[in-house]
């Protein structure tokens, strides 16, 4: 696949901010509404992720058609929703990119949906430490005792995080 390089940098007409805050509100609900800003630029790149400056702060993330807030987005614009709640013990592991496996799970939100993005968050903090791909709706992830319920999407250190500007 190769090293992720940000090829252009260009702002976002104003027509375009509300169709990009409606996709986002449609992703996580009333949390959206922190992602607005005065200056919107889009950071395109020679693979499928399109990087979105809020103020010049890279806080969401395009990839595969899903519009989710980076993982610096979700560190500096905390919201509540779609969030795995993993134990200490999966914290390294995570942060380095592992898949979240529900033995190291402590809890889910409601709004969890099989096939839709959420954000691993530490116990103790309630910190993201990565951003990953539901694979079970969160009463399936509680319910079940072992095997893998998100798959890592963008963790602290991957190419996105590392992506320069």
């Amino acid at each position: 696949m190769g090293k992720l390089t940000s090829k252009r940098r260009h702002s976002i007409r104003k027509s375009q901010v509300s169709g990009i805050l409606e996709r986002l509100k449609e992703e996580i609900g009333d949390g959206a509404d922190q992602f607005e800003g005065k200056n919107i630029e889009i950071i395109e790149t020679n693979q499928d992720v399109h990087l979105y400056l809020i103020d010049k702060e890279p806080v969401l993330l395009e990839k595969d058609g899903i519009l989710f807030p980076s993982l610096r987005g979700a560190v500096s614009r905390p919201f509540p929703q779609k969030r795995i709640v993993v134990d200490m013990g999966a914290v390294s592991y995570v942060v380095n990119g592992a898949d979240i496996m529900r033995p190291g799970v402590v809890d889910v939100t409601p709004d969890v949906t099989a096939g839709k993005p959420v954000q691993i968050v530490d116990e103790r903090h309630g910190k993201p430490l990565a951003l990953g791909i539901a694979l079970y709706d969160a009463a399936d992830i509680l319910a079940q005792e072992k095997g893998k319920v998100a798959r890592t999407w963008h963790h602290v250190g991957d190419d996105i995080w590392n992506l320069e500007f």
